[in-house]
Order: structure tokens, then sequence, then C-alpha cells
């Protein structure tokens, strides 16, 4: 498997960034941005300013990190071989106070509270450790999740030094592979958000001829990457052996269960901070330069795609074309260890023609996908023209009730006050994802469904709380729980703002 993978990353990996295909970058940039690879033209501001050094949810500006990105922006074959030093003692610091406070222990049985005492220390010891190769990687602590259908989910506790290092090393190797990533790649860039991937998925399908959705699911994604080929992709464009060596320790350490630690071959750790980043990594190589190598060299119609981390979405014109594609998706993941859920792959007929198209055939309503916590719909306005309705996936938002249920149940004693601030910040977080323009229905549904999980654990309190009646209750209710409301724009006028036309 090991030769095959690296055939297959000759001839396609390599080819892709080949001088046999046309630059299409403006102003000669690299990499391409997004519009440009959709076809969309760009600002100039697009193609001639950087954007500070950020993570998607922190922000570390760094002159040296800074110069690391233009270095790798300008050659796409160089291999960095000196990066530890930019691993600092205050990278380390910053790291630290991005971590979750409230994060359960990994196996070391320490908190971030317990980890800050002392923590100037603490940082000093571990960039020693680090710079001295002396530094060693915990296993992660798996405990696990029941599933709806009645399944175990194992999720990894990894422990608060090992999420330090992770997390500085990600914010070294950022600025190399944010420069690598195509344009239709949104999970952990900078600037990108899951939102810009939905906008970005709904533009496509509005405005490009696509009839047909291959709606794709990799089975245990992150418990298959095999890691001799994960280190051979990360060794293209990384060349520091004491970055390598760390990576290396954090695959290789495994996990902990009832006290006997597991070691892996295959895998990234779950639940740890580098994982999804060393994932996006792999599926940069795998599947994105892979569709776009296809793209440009054996064009048939409009073919789209979107991904965000493991989830992805790719749209045809052709059912040839969806079809072709998905047999040699296959084929490829196999080659690189990986599968497609047979289960959970599905090519559906969608888009602007999907309803007329079916009518004719009476095949009833077109199929729904679902991607990014949103179901995607063939719908029509107001004036019967064809939109894409998203709403919350019905899953998720009976699980995320009955997840505050369970919460109102344990507060059912304490203050209101104290019980509707948290209330209040729950809803908020909810309507600010889930806030797109069609989705309001849900929301109210949403809504109306807490409250009632409220008020009847009010009416438990005491036996006065009988008279807690609906009218008392919205009085209460009102006053933490604002009506919703969409607070996120119609994809096609976010999308023109950011990528003028």
């Amino acid at each position: 498997m090991k030769e095959r993978s690296r055939q297959i990353n000759a001839n396609a990996i390599r080819e892709s960034d080949s001088d046999k295909v046309p630059e299409k970058s403006p102003n000669k940039e690299v990499p391409a941005s997004t519009e440009v690879m959709e076809g969309r033209e760009l600002t100039e501001r697009n193609a001639g300013e950087d954007a500070a050094i950020q993570a998607q949810n922190w922000e570390v500006a760094s002159s040296g990190l800074e110069g690391v990105r233009q270095r790798a922006k300008a050659d796409k074959t160089l291999r960095f071989n000196n990066l530890l030093h930019h691993i600092t003692p205050e990278l380390l610091r910053q790291s630290f106070y991005h971590l979750k406070h409230t994060a359960a222990p990994g196996v070391d049985e320490m908190r971030w509270k317990d980890y800050a005492q002392g923590l100037d220390e603490r940082l000093r010891h571990l960039h020693e450790r680090i710079h001295k190769g002396s530094y060693r990687a915990q296993p992660v602590r798996r405990t696990y999740i029941l599933k709806e259908n009645g399944t175990q989910r194992p999720l990894g506790v990894t422990a608060v030094e090992d999420k330090i290092v992770q997390t500085a090393t990600v914010n070294v190797l950022l600025p190399i592979y944010d420069t690598d990533m195509l344009g239709f790649s949104y999970g952990f860039r900078i600037g990108k958000s899951q939102h810009m991937a939905l906008d970005a998925l709904a533009v496509a399908i509005d405005r490009r001829r696509i009839k047909w959705i291959l709606d794709a699911d990799i089975k245990a994604f992150f418990d298959q990457i095999p890691h001799s080929i994960l280190m051979e992709l990360i060794e293209l464009r990384v060349g520091d052996k004491r970055i390598l060596r760390l990576i290396r320790k954090w695959l290789k350490t495994g996990y902990s269960e009832d006290g006997i630690v597991h070691r892996q071959d295959v895998g990234t750790p779950q639940g740890s901070v580098i994982s999804p980043f060393l994932a996006n990594i792999y599926l940069h190589y795998v599947l994105d330069q892979w569709v776009e190598y296809e793209r440009k060299t054996r064009p048939c119609g409009d073919v789209i795609i979107v991904r965000f981390a493991d989830d992805f979405v790719i749209g045809f014109a052709h059912r040839a074309t969806a079809e072709r594609y998905l047999a040699e998706l296959r084929d490829r993941f196999t080659a690189f260890g990986l599968t497609l859920h047979p289960d959970k792959t599905r090519l559906i007929e969608f888009g602007r023609y999907a309803a007329t198209n079916r009518s004719k055939r009476g095949d009833g309503k077109p199929e729904t996908f679902n991607f990014l916590g949103f179901t995607h719909i063939c719908a029509t306005n107001r004036k019967g023209g064809f939109f894409l309705k998203r709403t919350t996936i019905a899953k998720r938002l009976k699980n995320k009730v009955k997840e505050i249920t369970a919460d109102l149940r344990k507060r059912m004693h304490r203050p209101v006050k104290e019980t509707g601030d948290w209330l209040k910040s729950v809803f908020r977080g909810h309507v600010n994802y889930y806030g797109v323009p069609g989705n309001l229905e849900a929301l109210k549904s949403f809504r109306d469904l807490i409250a009632g999980a409220w008020r009847k654990v009010l009416r438990r309190r005491s036996q006065k709380g009988r008279t807690m009646t609906w009218e008392k209750f919205r009085k209460i209710l009102d006053a933490y729980l604002p009506h919703v409301q969409i607070c996120h724009p119609f994809p096609n006028v976010r999308f023109d703002a950011i990528h003028s036309r």
C-alpha cells in the first residue's frame, strides 16, 4: 500500500501543481484563492494584501511566523528545516491560555487551574525539555459516550501539557499549510469559517449548473489514517526532524483505557489539538489536490466541491461524471487507507432542475443532504423560483434539547437568575450558528422546546411550583430568552461582499 500511495502521490499530487496546467491566479498570487478556483473574480485586496497569522479562533502575530508564511507562499516545494525555535515560552503561554479552562483532566489527572499554579516555572521547564528532546507525550485517556443507535463512541482526553505543545506546534505549522490549501477547503484555515463554507456551497448550487450531489462520508476517518503515509505527506513541506519527532510521539503514544496503554499504527489521537489539523493536511493531499487535478485535466461540465475538515460535498452537472468521480474516489481512498461509508455515501439528484426533472419521471421530491449541521432542501421562494432551504438537522436539534433538559434538571434548585443567564448563553450560541434564512421555524421550535423544559423544572421545585402558569412563566422567559431572529444574511449577499464580482 505504501508503494501504491507513493505512485498516486507522484502522479496526481505533483502534477496538480505542474506547469502543464495554465496558472489561474490573478496578480501572480500563490496559492489560488477561493474565487479563482471556482471561476470567480478577485478583489485587488485579496491578491495583494496579507492577513495576520491567526488560527480559526486565535491570533498569533509573529514576525518570524509571518516570514515562514511568505516563504511558504513564494515556494510551493520548499521544505522547512528549522521550525522548532518558533516554539518559544511566550507561544507556550499563549497556547496555555487558549485552552478550555473547564476541560476534563487527562491521564495525569491535572486540570487547567492546577497547571496554572507556578505557570512560569512549568512553562520554562517545558520549553527546556522540548528543545532538549526530553519532552515525553502522555497517552490519551479514553472515555465513551452512548450513541443513539446503542453503540459507544470513543472520546479522548489529552493531558494539559500535551495540549499546550500541540497548540503551539499547530500555530507554527499553520502558516505553511494555510498557503498550500485550496480555496474550497475551509476547515482550520486563516480567516475561514463554517458559514463561509455553507455560503460557498449555496452560491455554487444556485449559480452553477449543478444537478447531482455526492454526499460522502469517510468511515471512521480519524481512526483509519495510516501513520506512515501521513508522515510522508507532512515531510513534503516539513524537514525539521525535531518537529517531525514531536508529531510521531503524539501519533504513537496511543490511548489509556482501564489502566492499560494501547499503542496504534493508524489513526490520529482522539480528542487532541493536533488531530484535526493533521487530518486536514491528509485530506488536502488525498482529496483536494486530486479533485483539482481532475477538474483541470478532465473537464466535463461544472464540478464544485466544498470541504470543511472531513465533511465534504461535491456537485456535478452530469450524472456520468458524478459516477466516475465516485468510483475513482473509492479506489483512491483505498490506496490511502481510507474507506467511504457504504451506507452514508450517496449520489442524489439535487439542484435547480431536480424537482422538475423528478416530477416528469414521477420520482417524487428531490432527496436532501446534510452538511455542517444543516439539512439542505430543494425549495421554492415566494416568486416560485429555486431556493436552497437550510434547516437544522432534526436529530441535532432533538439531541441539543435533550442535553439542555438534562442540565436544567441538575440546576433545578439553583436561583432562577443563574439558570436564566446560563440558558440565555446556550440559546444565543445556538441561534448565532443556526440563524440562517429559511430556518426560522426550527429556531422557534428550539425556543419552545427548551422553554417547556424549563417551566417543567420550575414547577417541580416545590409544591408551590404548580402555580407556575404559562402566563406567569412567559414573564420569566422573555426576560432571559429573546425571541428568535435570523442573524445571518442570505448566502449570496455575504459571499459577494467577500468576493467582489
